[in-house]
């Protein structure tokens, strides 16, 4: 279809020319295919007015409906070098403030993780502060258990990053235990990734239904945040430690991120999730 070639045509712009990452390619691809196949008359800013207004409706989800209009203004004006959008905005973002769980419930809901898989993925998240793609596409190649230290490589784009993470000794002797039981398998040594899923184990629902807790990969990331603050590392250290790019001149042209000065950094902060 003609729609698929300029689809593919788009995905090539976006890799080379915009340096997007795989992920957000497949976000976009995915909404302007829902896009095309709604038309019926030739694109003008009427019709992607009138289908926006059906796609909110559909959609109220502010953040999907965001995604859909970035989609869309990266594909007319980016690549089309069309005006045709100029005139949509996004919608505002309501301020809320957040919420992280407790050290507790943390406990609380670790404690009813069934299986190694699954505690070692928990205890990485909460003290590495990684995304959870970064954790779950970590591999052995990036993995070094003795400086208990991480160096993701799943960003292919400019639009998120990833330095070097570092995890407890809780998250070491957990984790070394998971990869023990591996090596008993004879097919160990043919996976690429540590953990082999590319999605979190369907356990971790069983546990929020256990507990009453919503826990998730990007609340264990916020709590990690928090708790690093508490425990008085700089924001730019912590911002470091989550792939974040620094803000400030001082935190971007003044600042040492060597790998050893990290790691005394977050040893320092002595983190602990389960004592």
């Amino acid at each position: 279809m003609y729609h698929e070639k300029t689809l593919k045509d788009f995905s090539l712009f976006a890799m080379i020319d915009l340096q997007l990452s795989r992920s957000t390619i497949k976000t976009y691809k995915s909404s302007l295919r829902a896009f095309f196949k709604t038309l019926k008359k030739p694109i003008s800013e009427d019709v992607i007015r009138h289908f926006l207004c059906n796609y909110s409706q559909e959609h109220p989800n502010k953040s999907t409906y965001s995604t859909m209009l970035k989609a869309l203004k990266c594909y007319f004006k980016k690549y089309l070098k069309s005006d045709i959008t100029d005139s949509f905005r996004f919608p505002k973002a309501i301020y809320v403030p957040k919420r992280v769980p407790t050290k507790y419930q943390l406990q609380e809901f670790y404690e009813v993780l069934p299986t190694l898989k699954e505690r070692s993925l928990f205890l990485l998240y909460a003290t590495s502060g990684l995304r959870k793609s970064e954790i779950l596409w970590i591999k052995l190649k990036d993995l070094d258990l003795n400086r208990r230290m991480l160096i993701p490589d799943v960003h292919s784009g400019n639009t998120k990053k990833s330095w070097i993470g570092f995890f407890n000794e809780e998250a070491k002797e957990v984790l070394s235990e998971y990869l023990a039981k591996c090596q008993e398998s004879s097919q160990y040594h043919r996976k690429v990734r540590v953990f082999n899923c590319s999605k979190s184990p369907t356990r971790w629902k069983e546990a929020r239904e256990k507990t009453g807790l919503n826990i998730t990969p990007k609340k264990l990331r916020d709590w990690f945040c928090c708790q690093m603050g508490e425990l008085g590392v700089p924001d730019r250290y912590i911002d470091a430690f989550c792939g974040r790019v620094p803000k400030s001149i001082l935190a971007r042209h003044y600042t040492d991120y060597s790998p050893e000065r990290l790691k005394r950094i977050y040893d320092k902060a002595n983190l602990r999730v389960l004592s």
